[in-house]
């Protein structure tokens, strides 16, 4: 095999739609394209949101608030999930072997939910003031 004898299987590639060639053909005339109009024309398309020279409705309306980017990237993890962890001291490489949380997480923070039954030390990872107190409860601490 060379690299001038590589061909796409056969039947894998359509010839192009060849319009404006005849009323035999089916796309002849206006091409497909209507009559008259902006878009009928060459040359005739337009930028997404163009309304014609109307303010377009993106200008219109009012600039509001902001989408944070990091938000998704700051997880929850429940008691009965460290619960079933091997280990006693908890950090965020931990929890992403274990696999608890994904790879690219910023932060985590434990939440109140389920029941923890032994010592668990969490070292930069927050937790809720409940979830807190039942990491206490159950001997182990919370170091942020």
């Amino acid at each position: 095999m060379q690299l001038n004898t590589i061909k796409p299987a056969a039947g894998a590639r359509r010839a192009a739609r060849r319009v404006g060639r005849g009323i035999g053909s089916g796309l002849g005339k206006t091409a497909g394209r209507g009559h008259k109009g902006q878009k009928s024309r060459a040359g005739g398309f337009h930028k997404v949101g163009f309304e014609g020279g109307q303010m377009p409705i993106y200008r219109r309306l009012p600039k509001r608030g902001f989408f944070s980017l990091a938000r998704a990237r700051n997880v929850e993890v429940r008691l009965h999930e460290l619960n079933a962890l091997p280990v006693d001291e908890v950090d965020l490489l931990t929890l992403k072997q274990a696999g608890l949380i994904a790879g690219n997480a910023l932060s985590a923070k434990v939440i109140l939910s389920g029941k923890l039954s032994r010592r668990v030390v969490l070292r930069g990872i927050g937790a809720t003031k409940g979830a807190k107190a039942a990491i206490e409860a159950a001997g182990g601490s919370v170091a942020e």
